[in-house]
């Protein structure tokens, strides 16, 4: 058994390996993709925003605003996060991305300025996910063509003038800029495969001196070991007869890389905003705490006869606004959306980093070890993640008349697997301290506690209210 075990293991290592040499070589291929992706992306993103709205009862089959909707946030959104999970950034970054092939196209034109330190700045995806969470709640962006148009289409505007400034055939607005770009560097972390560089490979290597790949993200191939800012688009396979696509444990950037990889934004992104900001932002609909806060608002309003915020009257780009549908959202709905979905982040997001920091105190071992032990949640905030996406996959299917009578079993199995995977992650990585086993004991007590809060949101949104 042991033999077999060992000869599929390799066999594995080979294809993927092979795999990674073939990307090397069909950049060809690999770029006809990369322009039918964009060709599709402004065709499902561009066409939709200039039809009337659907009526009453349209599907996503005899609708093209519909179709289009459940294209971009029923199959798109919550797939490629998954994707992450089972392949890294190889499959959207590496391959389909039409954001980043325009980023990097509209580079090879620009003005090749040197990249300036604000932009460099760390805390730019955190910043940038919450800000473009926020406001795509305030503008409805699941619902309406016009304003994934506006979010998608300026995001892509602003990927191809970042183009034209900064790198040459680099993506600097994927490396610095995209909101989604820190959300991918967490979540591939948990894919089987990556590419690696061997170090004795790299350093035996003496053939003639091969000519540096065009690496897209601008990292550091030498150093190459694992997902993270990788792209995984394969240009640098086979580069010093030493880097190779190859299987590895899901575990393992987190548990063996995890505490070189401990940016403090990277912690505050996911804390604060993978699992704090994304409860709320897919909540507030749902809960009828929101309903009796904006009511309280509204009465206070009224009875100090402050009528102005609870007039409907904001331009769609600022909140919704179609009336004709009956779905506007008045200054005061709006803003208590907004302070809604940052306090479920500061609360979830605090919360956690509280429980982290006083495990960091315990273990004698101080920050460093709660930004390593941050990254254990990954597999709740990723679960978290799919789940609130991916109810806009059902909602859509449900008004095409299609359901599943399987859809509660399937949603609690995703967030118990996520929480298990979280629980488990996480007593590995303190084992792999030298705590002693009171510490252990106390540091892993605080970690768990982290989870709890996380699944009851996620239990009262799917099956309570």
């Amino acid at each position: 058994m042991s033999s077999f075990l060992s000869a599929s293991a390799d066999t594995i290592r080979e294809r993927l390996r092979r795999f990674g040499l073939a990307m090397q070589r069909r950049r060809s291929l690999i770029q006809a993709l990369q322009w039918a992706t964009v060709a599709v992306y402004f065709t499902l993103l561009i066409i939709p925003a200039c039809l009337d709205l659907p009526p009453q009862g349209a599907t996503i089959l005899h609708n093209m605003v519909m179709f289009a909707q459940f294209v971009f946030w029923g199959i798109w959104w919550p797939f490629v996060i998954l994707s992450m999970l089972a392949v890294g950034r190889l499959a959207w970054c590496g391959v389909f991305c039409p954001e980043g092939a325009l980023a990097e196209w509209s580079s090879r034109f620009g003005m090749n300025k040197t990249i300036p330190r604000w932009l460099k700045w760390r805390g730019w995806p955190t910043a940038a996910f919450i800000m473009t969470t926020l406001y795509g709640q305030l503008i409805s962006v699941y619902d309406y063509a016009q304003a994934a148009l506006l979010i998608l289409g300026g995001s892509t505007l602003g990927a191809m003038c970042i183009g034209l400034f900064f790198g040459r055939g680099t993506r600097v607005w994927c490396r610095y800029l995209c909101p989604v770009s820190g959300v991918f560097n967490l979540l591939s972390r948990l894919s089987p495969i990556s590419f690696k560089t061997d170090q004795q490979a790299w350093n035996a290597y003496s053939g003639p001196p091969p000519a540096n790949p065009n690496c897209p993200p601008m990292i550091h191939i030498r150093r190459l070991n694992g997902v993270s800012a990788c792209h995984m688009c394969g240009r640098c396979a086979g580069f010093r007869q030493a880097v190779a696509l190859e299987p590895r444990s899901p575990n393992e950037e987190v548990l063996r890389y995890g505490a070189q990889k401990n940016s403090p934004w990277e912690m505050r992104l996911l804390l604060y905003g993978m699992i704090g900001v994304a409860i709320g932002a897919f909540s507030w609909t749902a809960n009828p705490a929101f309903v009796r806060f904006y009511q309280a608002v509204a009465g206070w309003l009224v009875r100090h006869n402050l009528y102005f915020p609870l007039e409907e009257n904001a331009p769609w780009f600022i909140l919704t606004h179609y009336p004709d549908h009956g779905d506007s959202f008045s200054w005061a709905y709006g803003g208590c959306i907004i302070v809604y979905i940052l306090a479920g982040g500061l609360a979830f997001g605090g919360f956690c980093s509280a429980l982290l920091s006083l495990a960091g105190l315990l273990s004698r071992q101080g920050r460093p070890l709660k930004l390593h032990l941050a990254q254990a949640l990954l597999p709740i905030a990723a679960a978290g993640l799919f789940l609130g996406l991916s109810a806009t996959t059902i909602k859509i299917l449900d008004y095409s008349g299609v359901s599943f009578s399987w859809l509660p079993a399937a949603r609690l199995f995703l967030l118990s697997g996520g929480a298990l995977w979280s629980f488990y992650l996480g007593g590995r990585l303190l084992a792999g301290y030298a705590l002693g086993k009171s510490r252990f004991l106390g540091c892993f007590s605080l970690y768990s506690l982290c989870l709890p809060p996380i699944i009851t949101a996620w239990y009262y949104m799917f099956w309570s209210w």
